[in-house]
């Protein structure tokens, strides 16, 4: 992996390394550099030219009872407990390998380096948290970063939901695109995301100064 850590990034800056493959956790922003692997491949949904299907209205008409707010991203006790109880949940599903996320490096994953475009969308069954999505809005899409949920809440579909949710979005404010991050064809934690057409995969890994070609 290449890292770049910047700790003051304007949404120009933002725009442009998220459009040139980087993902941004907290201040820190990173894309794979493997020598003679291409496996990891950008990928992003045409938001444009999206229609959701029978199966994405079904998640819409099931979920009806759950409810979501956007704002900045923060921390708490509740925070915590869904990401670790998810976490755990992922060891046994996935064979995810399992480590304690202290307060401290939750901050610095999530909450760090949001400044004005990263939000936090946070869904609620009641007054239960049961999900929590990370997002960030850019000039021309929203880019994906981090979705955690309470399994005890799976019949909702909620990963397919937020994803549903973060289209809506754009189509709201008439954005393009919603950047995935990476794609790789058989990793079962990141296939599913060619299921979203028509999208984009960006060529190679262009510098700042280059321009970012999406095909």
């Amino acid at each position: 992996m290449s890292y770049k850590f910047i700790e003051n990034a304007s949404m120009e800056l933002n725009q442009a390394l998220v459009e040139r493959g980087w993902r941004r956790f907290g201040n820190y922003y990173s894309r794979p550099q493997c020598q003679n692997c291409t496996a990891c491949l950008n990928l992003r949904i045409d938001v444009k030219n999206y229609h959701f299907s029978k199966s994405a209205k079904r998640t819409f008409k099931k979920a009806h009872a759950i409810s979501y707010v956007i704002q900045s991203p923060t921390i708490s006790t509740e925070h915590l407990r869904l990401y670790e109880k998810y976490h755990r949940f992922m060891e046994a599903k996935r064979g995810w390998k399992y480590y304690t996320l202290k307060p401290q490096s939750y901050h610095e994953l999530y909450v760090s380096g949001a400044h004005a475009f990263g939000k936090e969308i946070l869904y609620f069954y009641g007054d239960k948290l049961i999900g929590v999505d990370l997002v960030d809005f850019l000039d021309d899409g929203i880019s994906s970063i981090y979705f955690y949920y309470d399994p005890d809440f799976e019949k909702f579909s909620l990963g397919r939901l937020s994803l549903y949710e973060q289209i809506s979005l754009a189509k709201e404010y008439d954005l393009d695109w919603i950047y995935l991050g990476y794609y790789v064809e058989n990793c079962q934690s990141l296939k599913y995301k060619a299921l979203y057409k028509p999208y984009q995969l960006l060529d190679g890994n262009p510098l700042l100064d280059e321009d970012a070609i999406w095909r």
